[in-house]
């Protein structure tokens, strides 16, 4: 096991498959993640600007360290075609060290 918060998943939502597969051959092409999964079709619900909306949203998983995830972050809200996009870091804190050892290699 490797130790607790060396790496993270930023979870994104996007409007569409392509924004996501756009944004993640750029990320990964400049080495601030190692992978990114995308998952099509996931309905979202939300307020914005007091009124309820509803969408379909793809959903983007980065795998990346933590030294790296606040660039990654940073990189993902300057291509983003949201106002404010959802854009979160949750920490890996246990994991397969092969796959582990990969992320960090391929950054």
């Amino acid at each position: 096991m490797k130790e607790p918060w060396e790496f993270g998943t930023v979870y994104v939502t996007f409007s569409s498959d392509d924004e996501a597969k756009k944004i993640a051959k750029i990320v990964i092409t400049e080495r601030l993640a190692a992978c990114a999964n995308i998952v099509k079709g996931m309905d979202s619900l939300y307020l914005w600007k007091d009124v309820l909306e509803e969408s379909t949203e793809v959903v983007c998983l980065f795998k990346t360290t933590m030294e790296r995830a606040e660039i990654l972050m940073q990189r993902i809200k300057e291509l983003h075609s949201y106002e404010i996009p959802c854009i979160v870091l949750w920490p890996i804190v246990s994991g397969n060290s092969g796959y582990l050892d990969w992320v960090r290699n391929s950054l």
